[in-house]
């Protein structure tokens, strides 16, 4: 039997049913007894003298309890059943047999109301011969269950849909072993060295998904938790929760599990009519109990007309408002609650819905005019000035700094002129090409004079703005000139060296003075450039 005493309502699958409570005053003078009482609608009506084979379902949560309640690492877990030998009817029975299966064959006591037969995990009472209505005899069974006492003190479904294609699910989940409590202390050693330590442990579990479910994540308040492992089936996904510590009797853990799933699986369109037809409440675990329920279905922006079909009673709590990117008033939210759900509860709610289409181009637009807003403000930012008055002397260092740069990047030009004078000069020394050498002479000539133009006219005009940087750009002009010079006689000197005119002994000391006085002329240059 599985530790489930309250009675989940569910629905009948093959008739129409209502539940009365026996202190409602219609009908209290019929049942002055206490419990529900359901009325079923018959698909079609039973004649007079005719059968009908009725199957009843009924799971119970929390009726069984640990005893003794609290026990050691080694000790199994022994729990008591207590329920009624007869089937609590408002109708006579003829006959009835009562049997019951256990989770285990080892049994410590139980009631011996007539005869009972016991065979391995099973129990039978019975046959019981003209039960009148109502009848109740106290049932007690005391027996060893090991089974994973899980139980889900509370459970946040969090459903986001979105017309793009997507519905992001996320769960948080409060989970607690209902069992028998942990007494004395835990070993890590015992429990991993022996295979019966915690025998009622919960080291893990499995959660199956939908089998479009993907990007799913597990994890907690500490984040990702990686023990999990996730396997992909042809109709589940499937997951093995492992919480970080064994849960043992009076022991709970915390986490939170999520993933996404296809809208186009989920949700029907007909013009701006949408139907979303998703779980309720989903698996967790096999046999699973949930105590408290929270579902919260988030629906997109200008969704309108809400009607929900629940498959049972729901407590539908105020509507709520959720905002998240490019929202501007808020997405709808329905909020439902409901407590004590089993595994059974698992059914498809329906959500009707209009929404029109032309909303969904309210995000990009949103986005478009965000970018184009930005952007003109910052047009208009940059062709603005800000300053409540104006400063000439300010004014005209930023003209003179101007100018200085641009001098500066003028002679830089200027002597890399001269070190390609430099190159051709040594081609020439060695090809004895005179052509080549005349045409490097005509260019640099060429291109020396347009930079040093420039550089007068910049000259000039520090010198109307009163600097008197404009004597220092004058200086660097009489010392290029002289650089020039020396240039020039380089040549010169490679002309006579290859006419041979020139001994190379005194060439290369002729070379070498020279080099001298023009690498303390650029040293010069490169002084008054730094005051610049």
């Amino acid at each position: 039997m599985h530790q489930m005493g309250e009675l989940p309502d569910l629905s009948a699958k093959f008739a129409d049913f209502c539940c009365y409570g026996f202190n409602d005053p219609f009908t209290s003078h019929l049942f002055p007894f206490s419990g529900a009482f359901f009325k079923v609608q018959l698909p079609s009506s039973l004649a007079a003298g005719a059968k009908l084979r009725v199957k009843v379902e009924m799971v119970l949560s929390h009726v069984l309890k640990p005893f003794p309640t609290h026990i050691t690492q080694a000790e199994r877990q022994l729990v008591v059943f207590q329920g009624n030998h007869y089937l609590y009817s408002p109708y006579p029975t003829r006959s009835q047999t009562t049997r019951v299966r256990l989770a285990s064959k080892t049994v410590e006591s139980y009631t011996k109301l007539g005869n009972p037969s016991k065979n391995d995990e099973f129990i039978e009472y019975g046959p019981f011969r003209d039960v009148a209505p109502f009848s109740e005899d106290t049932m007690k069974i005391h027996y060893e269950n090991n089974t994973p006492f899980l139980t889900i003190s509370s459970i946040t479904r969090t459903i986001e849909v979105s017309h793009w294609g997507n519905i992001a699910v996320e769960e948080t989940i409060d989970l607690r072993h209902t069992g028998a409590f942990l007494k004395g202390p835990f070993s890590r050693y015992d429990y991993q060295r022996q295979s019966d330590s915690g025998i009622s442990s919960v080291k893990s579990f499995k959660t199956i998904l939908p089998a479009s479910a993907q990007d799913v994540y597990y994890r907690d308040e500490i984040g990702n938790i990686s023990t999990s492992h996730l396997q992909v089936l042809e109709d589940s996904v499937e997951v093995e929760v492992r919480p970080r510590f064994p849960l043992f009797g009076g022991w709970k853990t915390h986490y939170i599990i999520g993933y996404n799933l296809p809208s186009y699986e989920y949700l029907y369109t007909l013009g701006d009519q949408y139907a979303l037809k998703m779980r309720l409440v989903d698996h967790v675990y096999d046999d699973q109990v949930i105590d408290s329920l929270t579902v919260k279905l988030i629906l997109p922006e200008g969704a309108r007309n809400i009607h929900v079909d629940t498959p049972y009673p729901i407590d539908r709590m105020p509507d709520q408002l959720h905002y998240t990117y490019l929202d501007t008033f808020g997405r709808p939210v329905l909020v439902a609650t409901k407590n004590n759900l089993v595994e059974q509860h698992i059914q498809d709610v329906v959500v009707h819905y209009t929404f029109n289409k032309i909303l969904m181009l309210q995000e990009p637009l949103l986005v478009v005019g965000a970018f184009y807003i930005l952007f003109f403000t910052v047009i208009i930012y940059v062709r603005l000035d800000f300053a409540i008055t104006k400063d000439p002397a300010a004014e005209v260092r930023m003209k003179v700094a101007s100018i200085t740069e641009q001098v500066l990047t003028l002679v830089n030009k200027r002597l890399g002129l001269y070190r390609h004078m430099d190159e051709v000069v040594n081609r020439y020394k060695q090809s004895r090409d005179t052509g080549a050498l005349n045409s490097g002479r005509k260019t640099l000539e060429a291109d020396h004079r347009a930079l040093t133009n420039d550089i007068s006219s910049l000259q000039a005009r520090l010198k109307a703005e009163g600097s008197d940087l404009a004597d220092k750009v004058g200086e660097v002009q009489k010392l290029d000139g002289q650089v020039k010079e020396l240039v020039c006689r380089s040549c010169q000197e490679a002309e006579r060296l290859v006419a041979g005119k020139v001994k190379k002994e005194a060439y290369i000391e002729s070379e070498k003075n020279l080099a001298s006085k023009r690498q303390e002329l650029v040293s010069r240059i490169d002084s008054l450039l730094d005051a610049l």
